[in-house]
């Protein structure tokens, strides 16, 4: 398991004691903007792997969030009768989504690199589902505080090295069945001891797998889990619906936790649309 990885625990450390010492002391605080990179990183990172099945044909359909133009919402006209010119003139403020991706803006200078995260990734993640979502009312109170650009900087390179760490567990440790941001999340409430003082737990994977095959997930279904957290249940079910409909599923070797490795089809496998797969949480 990852919390055995001492390499990624390391890194985990190293994490931490940025925060501390970029001015970012209270736990909390520190594992809320932890996360917001996280999902920064990892959804970058999905995309990518996303536009790449459907490009093999694994996906149906699929249609990259960082597509097409975007308006800051201090730059949007929110009339519902909206004028030519008041559209044109709200349309000279549109930016491409491209630029908010993880992997462009990593490359800007420190400074430029955190006012456009404050400005416009963080903005633009907080609507991500359009501005009527669930998500959108949960996010509402979200802020970026990471308050200096060399935080945000060494906090970054440290994230691009805890996924490679991941990555190369997930080769040669055998842990097929990953939770990303639950598995870093749950390390760092190791490390500041918050665990059992703020009641906050995640499920063992083991706990999953049994409680998945005793509801039997099938194709169709919707899914809700109420307490999703970071949403290790909801992957458990993925997991095992994509495992029951693959041709070749007896063929398959078991992970540690007993999760079977689809996280990557082959051409043999079951064409299955993430589009199919339709989860509900509150």
């Amino acid at each position: 398991m990852l919390q055995s990885n001492s390499a990624l625990k390391s890194k985990i450390d190293q994490l931490w004691n940025k925060f501390w010492a970029g001015g970012i002391s209270n736990p909390l605080t520190a594992i809320e903007q932890i996360t917001y990179l996280l999902f920064m990183k990892r959804m970058d990172d999905q995309d990518f792997i996303n536009k790449r099945n459907f490009d093999e044909g694994y996906l149906e359909s699929y249609t990259s969030k960082f597509e097409g133009p975007w308006v800051p919402p201090e730059f949007r006209n929110n009339k519902q009768d909206k004028t030519s010119e008041e559209i044109k003139d709200q349309d000279k403020w549109a930016i491409d989504k491209t630029t908010l991706r993880w992997s462009h803006f990593k490359h800007m200078a420190a400074e430029e690199m955190l006012t456009h995260v404050q400005v416009r990734v963080f903005p633009f993640l907080k609507e991500l589902n359009g501005s009527e979502a669930p998500f959108t009312a949960h996010m509402k109170n979200a802020v970026f505080i990471i308050p200096k650009p060399s935080l945000l900087v060494e906090a970054m390179g440290i994230i691009e090295e805890i996924f490679e760490e991941i990555e190369k567990d997930a080769q040669t440790g055998g842990q097929l069945f990953q939770d990303i941001q639950g598995d870093v999340y749950e390390m760092l409430l190791s490390e500041i001891a918050a665990a059992g003082k703020n009641g906050q737990f995640r499920t063992p994977r083991h706990i999953i797998k049994l409680i998945t095959e005793l509801a039997a997930p099938q194709l169709g279904h919707r899914i809700c889990d109420p307490a999703c957290g970071t949403s290790g249940f909801l992957l458990g079910a993925y997991h095992y619906m994509v495992t029951q409909l693959d041709k070749n599923k007896d063929q398959l070797t078991p992970d540690e936790d007993g999760f079977t490795d689809i996280s990557r089809p082959t051409s043999s496998r079951v064409n299955l649309s993430l589009a199919n797969f339709r989860s509900t949480t509150f």
